[in-house]
């Protein structure tokens, strides 16, 4: 009996020693394959957080007016300062459109709903990667000029330049001197589809902002809901009214999706 405990302790002893001696190895490989996944991982993450930064530095080379002296895109400078003159508004800074001189309130609006829903839905994950101030900065661009846009209860300007003249002339920003033609929908001319999109575009701006800026998002959502009525009230299609990215599908959609 007194053998078999003996040989029983050595057996055991020698199975600890040999798993003892390999774990080692099987702990080495698990950690070198862990490691490899984090450090794939990390490279992947990286490559992501580098893409959202570019997508988001884009909308500062679309910069309109007059830059702020935190401005990345560093090879731009101040332009179109004297939007709106004609008809006595500030219709300064906005976004350019993609290569033009032109800026378009129903397309800019449409980009701001966007921004403002990636804002809303992927907050901590664009926060985790730094960048949820640039992305409220970008959206902020574009709603400070729908708001100098929206001059009146029954008046929106949406669009500055003339798009035939500038599309015929290929020149940065800076150095134009192309036409700084104004239009806008009124009560007697409107464009229900402009209107909702841009009270759209605005009311989501107020929930990006609501714990930001509250005094800010409380007028965005004051003229989202002036537009809306605006949109409701006078209705009609943008089509009539505009010279370029005209509505072909009617405004009932912008309308009846914002009731």
């Amino acid at each position: 009996m007194g053998r078999r405990l003996v040989w029983g302790l050595l057996i055991a002893f020698l199975c600890c020693a040999i798993s003892l001696f390999l774990a080692p190895n099987d702990l080495h490989r698990s950690l070198v394959a862990a490691t490899n996944h984090a450090q794939k991982d990390h490279h992947v993450n990286r490559a992501y957080n580098d893409a959202l930064s570019k997508a988001i530095l884009f909308f500062e080379g679309q910069r309109s007016g007059k830059l702020p002296a935190d401005q990345r895109v560093t090879w731009r400078g101040d332009s179109a300062l004297a939007d709106g003159q004609p008809d006595n508004v500030n219709l300064v800074g906005g976004y350019y459109d993609a290569g033009d001189n032109v800026k378009f309130g129903w397309t800019m609006s449409y980009t701001t709903s966007l921004l403002c829903w990636a804002a809303i839905e992927y907050r901590q994950q664009i926060t985790s990667a730094g960048e949820i101030e640039h992305l409220r900065q970008a959206i902020r661009w574009a709603t400070d000029f729908l708001l100098r846009s929206h001059t009146s209860s029954t008046t929106f300007y949406t669009q500055v330049g003339d798009g035939n003249k500038d599309h015929s002339c290929w020149e940065r920003p800076e150095d134009m001197d192309t036409p700084r033609t104004l239009y806008k929908i009124t009560s007697q001319n409107p464009g229900s589809e402009a209107a909702g999109d841009a009270a759209a575009a605005l009311a989501a701006a107020s929930m990006v902002f609501e714990h930001v800026d509250a005094a800010y998002s409380s007028k965005l959502l004051q003229h989202a809901k002036s537009l809306f009525e605006f949109a409701d009230k006078y209705r009609g299609s943008y089509g009539a009214s505009c010279p370029f990215y005209c509505s072909y599908s009617g405004y009932q959609a912008d309308v009846h999706a914002y009731e």
